[in-house]
């Protein structure tokens, strides 16, 4: 047990993370710090989500308490959903209204757990929560998941709080705000907020009543503390323009909360079998001159998307490891495609490994989604991204990482999202192998020193959120 801050007072904490997987075990790795400090979490989810992704290390098994919560029943919503990636993305919205429905559970849970909580850590979707723990009398904190720059692009909570963020149209989520005062390209393209807002193919929007731009203003708004997983660091003028500008109220940086190799999550991503395959072509591949590819558990590409991108990879000539999140994704490659690059590419259709795949020596650059997630773990062991940004808020990640000359952008058609084969095999040899990419894998490899498993400063940003909350809770 490391040791104890705060004149040896014991905090409790519950954790209410918004039912996706990207935030849940950001979430569980924030617990898993408080309590290595030795301070007590009781962390609420739903039974499934909870059995599938959570593992408490043996030596904290006594200080966190798993809260499973089943999700009511809503109408078109299958009623095994209970995470984002059991739902199609227009479909989400509809885990808000379940999660909405689990406002008197919550209530229940608050009021009579004992002892009673001191703080409350929840996420962006549980708008309603603030309010309620106001009453019962616990201390607030926002988790943000996001970059501080994503967070002074949606703006202050009186903007957000107004319907749609004051935002009316795709459009005007593709110009810099009039809350950032300084210059910067750090915008959703068009086509970018278009799929944001897509409709299925009945034109249903499965509205869950509230926006997500209300959401995000009454959690902010209700919180004591803006807890940001981020790091100073990495974007000092988009911290202090929060701090100073924006929120006027505590912000604090807890890192980037990086994963170790012998944390007990790696166990939860594969069986070992399956690394084992994985590992043995990765290593008859040589130093640095694999790209891997993935683009979350969440984004669909559709056939013309899937098409285009495998015939890029074919034409940059790179040995590549791609992960399609879904089988019958494989029905969309191009005719022949998988037996041209049998010799150099694999197209790989289980669950992957991908910390471990990205910690080998033969990886090199990493085509990705932008999910900040994903960006953390690549440059946590110092790989190029090759950005290609598909929803939420992966747009503003990539333009972020693009400022800071940590990635290459595979052009897109600023209206449709269209692109071409050429434009993904340019921009994978660019990163990977081009004399113009050099400072940017030179960048990403000087990034491990702050997204890595470095326990020290990790340690430090978590000892000051403890400072925090024991002297300013409740």
């Amino acid at each position: 047990m490391e040791e104890e801050i705060g004149g040896g007072k014991i905090l409790h904490v519950v954790m209410f993370p918004w039912l996706a997987i990207g935030h849940i075990r950001p979430f569980f790795r924030l617990s898993k710090s408080l309590a290595k400090k030795g301070h007590k979490i009781s962390f609420i989810s739903t039974p499934r989500n909870l059995s599938r992704i959570i593992r408490i290390p043996q030596n904290l098994t006594h200080l966190i308490n798993l809260i499973p919560i089943p999700l009511p029943e809503v109408p078109n919503l299958p009623p095994d959903a209970e995470s984002s990636m059991d739902v199609p993305h227009v479909k989400q919205q509809l885990l808000k209204v379940a999660l909405d429905l689990l406002e008197p559970f919550i209530r229940s849970f608050l009021e009579n757990v004992k002892p009673k909580p001191d703080w409350i850590v929840y996420d962006y979707a549980s708008h309603w929560l603030p309010q309620m723990a106001m009453e019962i009398g616990i201390s607030r904190g926002y988790f943000s998941l996001f970059t501080a720059a994503f967070m002074a692009f949606l703006g202050p909570p009186s903007i957000l709080m107004i319907q749609k963020g004051g935002r009316s149209t795709a459009e005007d989520y593709t110009v810099v705000p009039d809350w950032i005062p300084f210059p910067n390209k750090i915008t959703f393209r068009l086509h970018e907020m278009t799929k944001n807002i897509e409709k299925d193919a009945e034109g249903n929007d499965y509205n869950s009543g509230t926006s997500d731009s209300m959401r995000f203003g009454l959690s902010i708004e209700g919180s004591d503390i803006v807890i940001c997983r981020s790091c100073i660091e990495f974007e000092p003028e988009w911290f202090d323009l929060l701090i100073n500008q924006i929120y006027k109220k505590p912000v604090i940086p807890v890192g980037v909360l990086p994963i170790s190799m012998d944390d007990d999550e790696l166990l939860l991503e594969s069986n070992e079998n399956s690394w084992l395959e994985i590992q043995d072509w990765l290593d008859k591949q040589n130093h640095s001159s694999v790209v891997y590819v993935a683009l979350g558990t969440e984004a669909i590409l559709s056939k013309e998307e899937a098409q285009t991108l495998a015939l890029g990879l074919e034409k940059c000539g790179l040995p590549f490891f791609w992960v399609l999140n879904r089988n019958s994704l494989l029905e969309m490659l191009p005719d022949g495609f998988l037996d041209r690059v049998k010799e150099r590419g694999i197209v790989y259709t289980k669950w992957a490994p991908q910390i471990k795949i990205l910690s080998h020596p033969a990886v090199e650059g990493f085509l990705t989604h932008c999910g900040w997630n994903s960006i953390i773990e690549a440059l946590g062991f110092g790989r190029v991204l090759i950005t290609f940004p598909m929803m939420n808020d992966q747009g503003l990640n990539c333009r972020l990482l693009e400022d800071k000359k940590l990635g290459v952008e595979i052009p897109r058609n600023e209206k449709t999202g269209s692109f071409t084969s050429d434009s993904v095999a340019e921009s994978v040899r660019l990163a990977m192998v081009g004399e113009e990419g050099k400072i940017v894998r030179d960048n990403a490899k000087d990034m491990k020193g702050l997204f890595g498993d470095n326990n020290e400063r990790s340690n430090n940003y978590i000892d000051n959120l403890i400072r925090y909350m024991i002297n300013k809770g409740r």
